[in-house]
């Protein structure tokens, strides 16, 4: 379907709404609504879909939006999906544009995924006539938390009839007009434990008196970063990390418990098994030794995420006919979670990078200074659409 019509026809849509959709990615910017809260953001997607002309259903998962763009004629249903939460970051850009709210930015580029995702939408249905099959545009919230928004919208419905997946995310440490795929693992899972060391308080001059839970929890730190380097195979990518500690409210005070917070990563199943039983066994021998109680509770998150080959194949196919050889990128496997992981468990998916790199710029997602190249929506689009005139060809 990426004939030699397509692209150049993709690509003058493409450029003509391209003003419209920095202006909505601004927008959005500017009002960043952290998980599960996106009501505003839902509404200018939905107000923008409308406008295209693209039926469409809200409140999918609690603030999702899923649009369906049917041509009427046999084919696969290609799903494509845009997350559009903020994270509780305090933005210090200094942009026209930067964020009116405080505390709350879009640092990871939600913003622009949702921009590029609604100037699919327009470019697809402009060309429906000439497709087969039907595309569906899930714009998911709750991408940056564990309480999915892909596995809400999921409940909801929002794989039904779904033959294939295809995600994206921008990435600024990549050229713009670059776009980077990872064959087999892509991502890790992610895993999020909570330990509570239980005391005894007292007086810090009568520490005999007391059971000292902060001593536990430094004992414990100390112990859990042994498992990835003396339990588990050192060719095996897994992290183990402990973001949180919170005890105690005074210095000559031994508090009664003392709370540690932490998340695992791994590439395989029996990583993950093999690591929450060596914390509770830590835990269990912390309790023994320090006359301590150790509560784990252990959330399990997403699974790895892993590319299809076909569907893989699929888009980069595309995007080399139209960007050329030298816009694809094989990039490195990450630990970093990706709740798409979640609808690559259920249908063939893989997610594509898109480069984002602002020129002279070395920016990091979930930065307060993040500012990405607002060029990778309209390179996004493109690409995106002829991944699903592709991906829509009864050959693949």
């Amino acid at each position: 379907m990426t004939s030699n019509h397509i692209g150049p026809r993709i690509e003058a849509i493409a450029g003509e709404i391209e003003p419209a959709l920095i202006d909505i990615r601004r927008d959005l910017h500017a009002h960043p609504e952290l998980a599960h809260e996106e009501v505003r953001t839902s509404g200018v997607v939905a107000r923008e879909l409308a406008r295209i002309g693209v039926p469409h259903r809200t409140k999918i998962g609690g603030t999702g939006v899923m649009a369906t763009i049917d041509t009427g004629r046999p084919g696969p249903t290609v799903l494509l999906r845009a997350d559009m939460d903020a994270l509780p970051i305090q933005e210090q850009t200094g942009l026209p544009y930067a964020s009116t709210v405080p505390g709350k930015m879009h640092a990871c580029g939600h913003d622009l995924h949702t921009a590029t995702l609604i100037g699919v939408a327009e470019v697809l249905q402009r060309i429906a006539p000439d497709l087969s099959g039907r595309i569906e545009l899930m714009f998911q919230p709750a991408e940056e938390v564990s309480d999915s928004g892909a596995a809400r919208m999921m409940q909801d419905g929002a794989l039904e009839g779904v033959d294939l997946a295809l995600g994206f995310h921008n990435y600024p440490g990549e050229p713009v007009g670059s776009f980077s795929f990872v064959p087999g693992v892509a991502g890790g899972s992610s895993d999020e434990f909570t330990i509570t060391v239980s005391g005894r308080s007292g007086h810090a001059a009568r520490p005999h008196l007391t059971a000292d839970p902060i001593v536990g929890a430094a004992t414990l730190i100390l112990q859990l970063q042994t498992i990835v380097s003396r339990e588990m195979d050192p060719m095996r990518p897994i992290v183990l990390t402990l973001g949180v500690i919170e005890g105690g409210l005074a210095p000559n005070i031994i508090p009664d418990a003392v709370r540690l917070q932490g998340t695992v990563r791994t590439h395989l199943e029996a990583d993950r098994v093999a690591m929450e039983a060596a914390i509770r066994r830590h835990c269990e021998g912390v309790s023994t030794s320090l006359r301590l109680e150790c509560r784990l509770d252990w959330e399990r998150g997403t699974p790895p995420l892993v590319s299809d080959e076909r569907v893989m194949r699929a888009t980069m196919r595309a995007v080399e006919h139209h960007f050329g050889r030298e816009a694809l990128l094989e990039a490195s496997p990450s630990l970093g979670a990706e709740d798409f992981a979640l609808i690559g468990e259920k249908v063939p998916a893989f997610q594509l990078g898109i480069g984002s790199m602002t020129p002279g710029r070395r920016d990091e997602l979930h930065n307060s200074d993040y500012q990405p190249d607002e060029r990778a929506i309209r390179n996004g689009v493109v690409a995106l659409s002829l991944a699903a005139c592709e991906l829509l060809s009864p050959s693949v």
